[in-house]
Order: C-alpha cells, then structure tokens, then sequence
C-alpha cells in the first residue's frame, strides 16, 4: 500500500490548486486523514489494506466497480481522494470520525446505482466509504429475520434467502446488482409491494454509525431515527451498517408471465383499461406495464410496444381466470404463464430467459455499461387516450427511452402517509419512471437525450401528481433542486424535499437537526438542518 508516498501530498495539493470549488474548503487535510486512520486501526482488522487511492494500482478499477452510470465516469468527473473499501464495522467508524476531523467529506456508496451519482462525486474534496465488501446475509428461519449489511446486492439477498426457504420471500427491487443499503434506506418497492408494501414496511431493525462514530440499533437509536432511515434516506443520518428484514410467506410455486402488445396491435386501448384495471386487481397480482420503441421493419420504421409484466402469488390456472374475468382485453392464456419459486421469479424480473440458473443473481457489473437520465412521476387520476398517444410519439422521437409504469392499490393503500417517510401511498394509480439511456460518449449527445426526456417530463405536468409534483427519492433527479455539496440552501432542500417526501419532510428535517447538527453527512439532495 503507497498511502504514506509523500506523491500522495503533491496529488492533493495538485488537485486543490487546479479545482476553484475545491479550493474553498479550505480546512481539508487529506494527509492528516490518512495518519488519522492508520492510528486508529486495529491489529485485529488493520484499514491499511482497504486503502486506495491514485497511487495504488487498483484505485481506478475500484472507482468504477460501483459507477452504474456512465455520465459520472468520464475524465472531467471529479474523483475521490481515496476509496476505503470498508471490511469491518470499525473501519466505518474510523472513516467517519476522520473525516469529520479533518475536513473531509464522505460519500457513502453501497450498490452505486444512485441516478444522478450522488455516492461517488462531490464537488468539495471527498473520499468513498464503500461498503461493498459489508455483504454478509444472516437468515434466521426459526424467526423468520435476515440481517443484512449494507454492501450486499439485492440479489445476494435474494440468493441466500433461497438457499433456506422455498416460503419465504422479501419484498424488493428487480434489479440485482443494485445495492441494498441505499435501496431499502429510500423505500425499495418491487413486484410484492401490492401484497407486502415496501421493502421499508418489513425492516424491524438497523445499526447506524452515527457522526460521533458510534454504532446503534433500533433501540439505542430511538425510533425517530429508525423511522427517518427508513425511506428518509440513511446517508443524510450516518452510516447504515445493516439492516433487519422480516421476511414474508410465499408459495413454493408464483406465476410470471410477459404478453407484449405493439400500438398496431392495440397497445393504446389495453393501457388506457389497465391503468384503472390494475390497482384493483387482488394484492397477490401485480402487473407492470412496461412501454419501449421498437422497430417494426429493417427500414427504421419504428413502433411503441406494451409488455404487459405479471407476478401472481399463485397458480396460472388461478391468473388465467383472474385476468379473463378482469381484463379480458389483454387476452393472458395459460402458455403465456410460467410457474416458478419465488427465487426464480426474481430470475425473471431481472430480464432473463425462464430456466436461467438462480447463480446468475450473484453477477456484478465491472464497469459502467451506459449513460442514463431517470425521471419519476406518479399519476392520480385515469389518462385520457390522447394522452398515451402523445407519449408514444414523444417515445419514437426520442428513441432510447423506456417506461415502467407500476400498479398501486393493496397493501400500499393501507399503510399510512406518516409510518415512514415514504409518503406515495393511498390515492394513487401507478408510479411511472421515464429511463433513457445512450451509449455514445459525446455531450452533444447527452444533451440531446438530456434535452428530449425533459421534454417529456413537462408534456406530462397537466397529468401528474401536482402542488406538489411528487418524486420518488430512490430515482434521484437534481432537475427538481439540487444544493452545493459544500452548503445547503434551505429554500432550495424544500424544492426536492417536498417532492420527494410530502409532508414528511419537515420531520425529517427535525431529526437531522437532532442527529447531525453540524450537517457532516451531505450531498446535493440530503436533508438539511433548520
């Protein structure tokens, strides 16, 4: 390990003296951190050896392990000034009260899958807590429980939980390399939310590294901090080391199915019944619909195409007749359904082939595949047909672009506003993400597709959710407001955070206060202090 190479000092003081936003924090001492760890590792767990910074060979591969979008990897990108790949529970603790000490900031980053790369860029001086080495999955079966660190993905979960039970399931995100603490620190929904709620709605437990570098559980954290870290946001309160997941009964045998509709084939009159039909459908039923450009010959002519995506707790005898009773229009048979263990449905979700080996959920990345821009809205009251019709015109234009459009109803009418700071709950239709992406590297590009999506954002506002438009915080979008790392403006936290949390916000706001007076823990969108 290089870090004690006095280059180490010439680097920073390069990258102080080159960088004007940099440059006014002023209190930064990179070389005093470093010392500062060192003194307080232990025999027992030395942090040397979690250490990387530009020197050290394995830096850049480290960094971009855990970058999901390609936007935040390019050479203008600000970069850490090390990445401490935290493998015991006291190497956080250090990380933290060093930082803290030395004027540094933390960006804390589990899965990286973050929209807008809040985790892994800041434009103060910085370093990585990456806790993707904190992995471990403990299931508990008798008590029905799994301890989960913060570093593992959501497929690492769903894995080990498969490898006790074929009964029991959690209810969480489709994406497995996604990671689960800041998955289930903004809410985590997914294909049982109807059944279960969110991920948030099942987790009984939590230990937090605090600002003061202590470590608590739900009962020495209090329950206002264990409500605000539920769907809050855990990076704006401290470290989330693990979390205590109740897991749910499931059968050994659910139902997946994908009926695909193009607009020529009746796309447009099946969503306009399905966004009225599918919040109402029995909580074991949820089904997605999913729209994205296709192309209809080899000559460029491009259509919109509808995949109807379900997930039935059930036999497909039992959806067959469901679905033929309820939303005879979309025409599901008994071939279209395939019935798998709740495991393999995960399989499904992720995009892959039926009869696909579970294994497949323990595949990561290694690097960034793509640029991306992410929106979120949520939709209260049926679209008119002219509506969809627009978004598919809007869609073909714009080319790279899908949407997932996912049911409420269920359980999620049930839970209230105020049991976590999620606060999307009763009252809506279905929640639309709007996902572009792009593989060109050009910032014309970028804008271009930037541009387009945005376009289609606003061409949505008269139908949407309103006063306020509501955001969801997993999707972060820094369009709706964003802050300095290096400040917080209250009247501009209020922009994002009403969207994101409702009124909600200003008890959030009550306990970071509380928490983390002096607002250590920040980045463009965290809660601020009063």
């Amino acid at each position: 390990m290089k870090f004690r190479n006095p280059n180490v000092l010439l680097f920073i003081l390069s990258v102080l003296s080159i960088s004007v936003s940099w440059a006014t924090s002023a209190t930064a001492d990179f070389h005093g951190f470093l010392q500062c760890l060192t003194k307080r590792s232990h025999s027992a767990h030395p942090i040397q050896e979690t250490i990387y910074t530009p020197q050290n060979a394995s830096f850049q591969s480290v960094l971009v392990l855990h970058i999901n979008n390609r936007r935040f990897s390019t050479p203008t990108t600000p970069k850490p000034l090390a990445i401490i790949a935290a493998k015991n529970e006291s190497h956080v603790q250090a990380t933290v009260v060093c930082a803290k000490r030395h004027g540094l900031q933390i960006k804390i980053r589990s899965g990286g899958h973050d929209f807008e790369g809040l985790s892994y860029t800041s434009d103060v001086p910085f370093v990585i807590l990456d806790m993707f080495n904190l992995k471990s999955v403990d299931v508990n079966l008798a008590q029905k429980r799994a301890w989960v660190m913060s570093g593992a993905t959501l497929g690492e979960v769903y894995y080990a939980i498969a490898a006790k039970t074929k009964v029991y399931g959690f209810p969480a995100g489709i994406c497995p390399t996604v990671g689960a603490g800041g998955h289930f620190g903004g809410g985590g929904y997914g294909f049982m939310m109807r059944k279960y709620g969110l991920s948030v709605d099942n987790i009984v437990d939590a230990k937090i590294v605090t600002v003061k570098g202590t470590i608590l559980d739900r009962k020495s954290m209090g329950e206002d901090l264990f409500w605000a870290i539920r769907g809050g946001g855990g990076a704006s309160f401290g470290v989330i080391l693990s979390w205590k997941l109740k897991l749910v009964p499931v059968p050994a045998k659910v139902t997946v199915f994908n009926v695909t509709r193009t607009i020529e084939e009746g796309a447009t009159d099946l969503v306009y019944k399905w966004q009225t039909v599918a919040p109402k459908l029995p909580k074991e039923l949820f089904l997605r619909a999913m729209p994205q450009v296709k192309n209809i010959d080899t000559k460029g002519k491009k259509t919109v195409a509808v995949s109807f995506l379900g997930h039935f707790l059930g036999k497909s005898d039992k959806v067959v007749a469901l679905l033929n009773e309820r939303f005879p229009e979309l025409g599901l048979q008994r071939r279209d359904c395939h019935e798998v263990s709740w495991v393999e449905s995960t399989v499904f979700w992720a995009d892959n082939p039926i009869g696909t080996p579970i294994n497949v959920l323990l595949n990561k990345p290694t690097e960034p595949e793509t640029f991306y821009k992410g929106k979120s809205d949520y939709v209260k009251k049926p679209l008119p047909k002219h509506v969809f019709e627009s978004i598919w015109k809007k869609m073909i234009e714009i080319e790279n672009i899908w949407l997932d459009w996912n049911p409420y109803g269920g359980r999620m009418n049930e839970i209230s506003v105020s049991a976590t700071p999620y606060p999307h709950r009763a009252g809506n239709l279905f929640f639309a993400l709007y996902y572009s992406s792009w593989y060109d590297e050009g910032i014309e590009t970028t804008n271009k597709y930037l541009g387009l999506i945005r376009e289609l954002y606003e061409m949505m506002t008269p139908y949407v959710s309103e006063n306020p438009r509501e955001a969801f915080q997993n999707y972060r979008d820094l369009d709706i407001g964003a802050n300095q790392d290096s400040q917080t403006n209250f009247e501009t936290a209020k922009l994002y955070g009403k969207k994101y949390f409702k009124g909600n916000f200003d008890r959030l706001v009550r306990v970071k206060t509380k928490v983390d007076p002096h607002n250590f823990f920040k980045h463009k969108q965290s809660i601020p202090t009063l």
